[in-house]
């Protein structure tokens, strides 16, 4: 089917419902011409919008009013605006998403007016919020008042489609129903599969550490993260560590040595541009479609990702046919992907579930290794001793096991700092469908919160607050989960931690990744005993520039770039160097 075009699409139904009323009141004129003076039919058309504007404008006031007294709240502070309709405040959220540090827009009203506050954008309201009493009724005690919402799932549809990333009411509970099997603890804690492409992973890093090159950790543990979980969860592995690595940017042999492209690699570099623009759309709201004046922008990236994804789906269908399940004992052999396609024939949602949970299982572990790597590279003593507790407890060269894992605290708490800092989803949103009130962390009244309103929130943000967290917020240490901080600030309100989400849609997959991290985390630094973040070979355009070390927080300590799609990632990769450890080593 034909699309049309996003941009004339969208100002024809704009200018449909701006002439409908200055129409209505010609036709009228014509065919009652003494019902008013001419004067007055003058001044009805010239009138008659923002006359209609402010008529809805007051209804809608006196309903929410009524609203607020029966619900006994109080109305959010509003962010600060210099230009109508909140131009402003559009232009520093998608200059900021685009080019700024990650916090930077937010924080700029959060400062101004608080924790929670409300933005008036082009005639809709949008309440942003890093409060985690708020986020504990948004997706726990109040679950049922909120959901993705349509807003949402028209801004994600060309890329997630009715995924479960996308999906409110009883579509999410069949997406749900069939993951959560795949995820039980006899599932997750088979490790062969790791081992399998951590070796993989290790020989291709060797080889190039060896060469005296840097290497794109990032890359790496994107094709990692993408056939472990294309092995596990669908049965057959894309073996994306089969390519070639590529070189950074200023060696020699970038140019010299041509570089094989393999099917993932396509698929990778589509799936971060269709992320991005969608991630784009749900800051900018409707304004998107005159971004996209002409054409969907992820139209072309989604056909680089159907070529991959179609393969997949199409070999399910096939082995579907071709499977007799007769007892317990065989169904348990079964991977998420053969049950889903047990469950439906409907291509469209096999091809939507596929990509939705190929999110989950690579780009949320690939952040939380990455950002574990460069914290790790920015902290050598915290290296250091995580590399003691992974050599005293397992050895230089056992493969470790699930109790192995139970038992590493440290390796634990360096990730949970990761994940602190560097949440793999760092800004979610969820919409009110009915008129409702968040707490007052001052034990006033509530906020009111009206329906059909869009409710952001951020852990980046959250995480980082050093009234939540303690004065040495912005630090990267992983003591804070080991030590007395621990039972002060998390122990006694843990949804200030949320990087796998909460409540009724928590991450079914937090067991695996943490497994996943964990495995890789302790093979790597029984490989290697040193990381540093290789600058030269980090792109110019990927370093934190100067200016950022006269801001505030962690924004002044950082040294590469990280943005966002739907999840976190380091601009044009991390790049780092690495030392192989001598299995002589002794502690």
């Amino acid at each position: 089917m034909v699309s049309l075009p996003p941009g004339p699409v969208y100002l024809a139904r704009a200018a449909f419902k701006v002439s409908v009323p200055t129409v209505s009141i010609l036709l009228l004129q014509h065919y009652i011409p003494d019902l008013l003076p001419d004067y007055a039919w003058k001044w009805s058309c010239l009138l008659n919008l923002p006359g209609i504007g402010v008529i809805r404008r007051i209804a809608k006031y006196v309903r929410e009013e009524r609203e607020i007294r029966q619900l006994g709240a109080r109305r959010m502070p509003l962010a600060p605006s210099t230009i109508p309709f909140g131009l402003d405040i559009l232009y520093q959220i998608s200059t900021t998403f685009i080019n700024g540090y990650l916090s930077e827009g937010p924080q700029r009203f959060i400062d101004a007016v608080g924790p929670v506050f409300m933005m008036r954008i082009l005639g809709r309201d949008t309440i942003f919020t890093v409060e985690p009493e708020h986020t504990k009724a948004i997706l726990a005690t109040d679950f049922n008042n909120f959901e993705k919402g349509a807003p949402f799932r028209s801004y994600m549809d060309s890329v997630l489609g009715v995924g479960v990333f996308n999906s409110d009411g009883d579509m999410w509970k069949f997406h749900r129903s069939i993951t959560r099997p795949y995820f039980s603890k006899d599932r997750i804690s088979h490790f062969e599969t790791f081992d399998r492409h951590a070796e993989a992973l290790f020989k291709k890093m060797k080889r190039r550490l060896a060469e005296g090159e840097a290497v794109d950790f990032q890359d790496l543990v994107g094709r990692f993260t993408l056939d472990s979980a294309t092995e596990f969860l669908f049965g057959s592995c894309v073996n994306s560590l089969d390519a070639d690595l590529p070189y950074a940017w200023n060696s020699p042999r970038n140019a010299k040595a041509p570089r094989t492209t393999h099917s993932s690699d396509k698929f990778a570099e589509a799936f971060s541009k269709a992320q991005f623009q969608i991630a784009l759309r749900s800051r900018t709201a409707d304004v998107y479609q005159l971004l996209e004046f002409w054409k969907d922008k992820t139209e072309d990236p989604m056909k680089d990702i159907m070529e991959f994804i179609n393969p997949i789906v199409q070999e399910g269908l096939a082995k579907k046919k071709s499977m007799q399940l007769t007892t317990t004992e065989e169904k348990e052999y079964l991977t998420l992907l053969d049950d889903l396609f047990q469950k439906t024939d409907d291509v469209k949602i096999l091809k939507d579930e596929v990509l939705n949970i190929l999110i989950a299982g690579r780009d949320t572990t690939m952040c939380t290794l990455t950002f574990a790597v460069y914290c790790l590279s920015q902290n050598p003593e915290v290296l250091a001793t995580l590399r003691e507790e992974i050599l005293t407890k397992i050895g230089p060269t056992r493969r470790p096991h699930f109790d192995d894992i139970k038992d590493l605290k440290y390796l634990r708490a360096v990730i949970n700092e990761t994940l602190r800092l560097y949440p793999p989803v760092p800004f979610n949103v969820r919409r009110s469908k009915v008129a409702t009130a968040l707490p007052a962390r001052d034990g006033g009244k509530p906020y009111y919160v009206p329906s059909d309103v869009d409710v952001p929130y951020s852990p980046f943000i959250m995480h980082r607050r050093k009234d939540l967290w303690g004065p040495d917020a912005w630090e990267f240490d992983p003591n804070r989960f080991l030590d007395e901080r621990l039972h002060k600030y998390l122990t006694p309100n843990p949804f200030i931690f949320m990087p796998f989400n909460a409540g009724p849609r928590i991450c079914l997959g937090q067991q695996f990744a943490y497994n996943e991290s964990s495995f890789l985390l302790i093979r790597l630094l029984q490989t290697f005993d040193n990381i540093t973040l290789d600058l030269n070979a980090q792109p110019p355009a990927s370093r934190a520039p100067e200016s950022w070390k006269l801001a505030e927080g962690t924004q002044s300590q950082e040294k590469i770039i990280a943005k966002c799609h739907l999840t976190l990632y380091s601009h044009m990769g991390l790049w780092v160097k690495m030392h192989e450890a001598q299995h002589t080593d002794t502690v």
